[in-house]
């Protein structure tokens, strides 16, 4: 148990460490864009109609903490940022925690249940794919998941709209119908959101299926003709007994390792999925931000807080592979 707790702590602090330096990365990317926070606010006022002098600029600069080095706002802003608070948007004037809101945690549940579709469909369809000796089977699954692959998110996205406008005359966007978009939670503005949510759902787990299934397939095919699960069934265990106590045991450990890199890739669809079906959360403020408005604080505390939800489930899945494992939990305890 000694040795558990200190791999545990031992993950934990290197997840601490690669947030550390993620944050430094974001942070210098947003003070190398030309022109800071104060003159950009200037020239905003000045838009207005307003003259601004040199003076003015200095002053807003001291109010904004740009006059300190370099490293002290990084620590500062480091500091706030794993307390939730972001400081203020450059271009929108909004504070970044309360422009965010529930729209981070809106795409970041999206992403999973994404996630969770994706592996909840790859897992048992790959293992079929790797154990069925149905040609018709094979290259039926084959099919599916090379489609998969090779349709990208963004055109079945369009192909459904098309699709539902021609036949249903609705286009099937936004995450709320109009009479909920600005009401409180309730059981009516839930149940409205989950009818809209599982297209957006659907499309991002698209491809994601399809890559799962093609990894479950090739890993369940290299663990079946593996010694120790001929031993196995030389002793009598058979059946679906033999392929969940044994090759899928081992085949699925690297799956469960890998579910933040598939987050990161899912959150990376999301954006350009939000455009087309007109979503209102964290992905479309991140091409707003980087794209059109140049908000790099904005964009910056976006994906700070997407690089804390992957670095979180990677410390999990550390700790599940670990428990799940018998070949790491040796490893860890001896």
């Amino acid at each position: 148990m000694l040795q558990f707790s200190k791999f545990a702590a031992t993950r934990a602090m290197l997840a601490v460490i690669t947030l550390v330096l993620v944050s430094f990365v974001v942070f210098s990317l947003m003070e190398l864009v030309p022109g800071d926070c104060a003159e950009r606010y200037v020239a905003f006022k000045s838009s207005q109609g307003v003259t601004i002098t040199a003076a003015d600029i200095d002053v807003e600069r001291v109010r904004l903490g740009l006059d300190k080095p370099y490293i002290v706002r990084w620590g500062t802003w480091i500091v706030n940022a794993f307390q939730g608070e972001f400081g203020d948007s450059c271009i929108l004037r909004l504070n970044i925690s309360q422009l965010l809101g529930q729209k981070f945690w809106l795409s970041l549940g999206l992403c999973l249940s994404a996630l969770v579709l994706a592996y909840a469909i790859a897992i048992p369809v790959g293992i079929l794919a790797a154990t069925s000796k149905n040609a018709f089977v094979n290259n039926g699954l084959r099919l599916v998941s090379y489609l998969g692959l090779a349709l990208p998110n963004f055109l079945l996205a369009l192909m459904i709209m098309l699709f539902s406008t021609v036949m249903f005359g609705e286009s099937l966007t936004g995450l709320f119908s109009k009479e909920f978009r600005d009401l409180p939670w309730s059981y009516d503005k839930v149940m409205d959101f989950l009818g809209h949510a599982w297209l957006p759902i659907f499309i991002l787990g698209w491809s994601a299926t399809a890559f799962a299934i093609q990894t479950v397939r090739a890993l369940m095919s290299d663990e079946i003709g593996k010694l120790y699960v001929t031993a196995a069934a030389a002793r009598g265990v058979s059946g679906g007994r033999l392929l969940m106590r044994y090759p899928a045991r081992h085949a699925l450990s690297p799956i469960i390792n890998s579910l933040g890199f598939d987050l990161n890739r899912i959150f990376n669809e999301l954006p350009i999925i939000a455009l087309i079906l007109t979503l209102t959360e964290a992905g479309s403020l991140l091409i707003e931000a980087l794209a059109r408005s140049n908000d790099q604080q904005l964009a910056g505390a976006i994906i700070f807080l997407l690089t804390g939800s992957i670095v979180t489930i990677n410390f999990v899945t550390d700790i599940l592979l670990a428990l799940t494992d018998p070949r790491v939990r040796r490893s860890i305890v001896g």
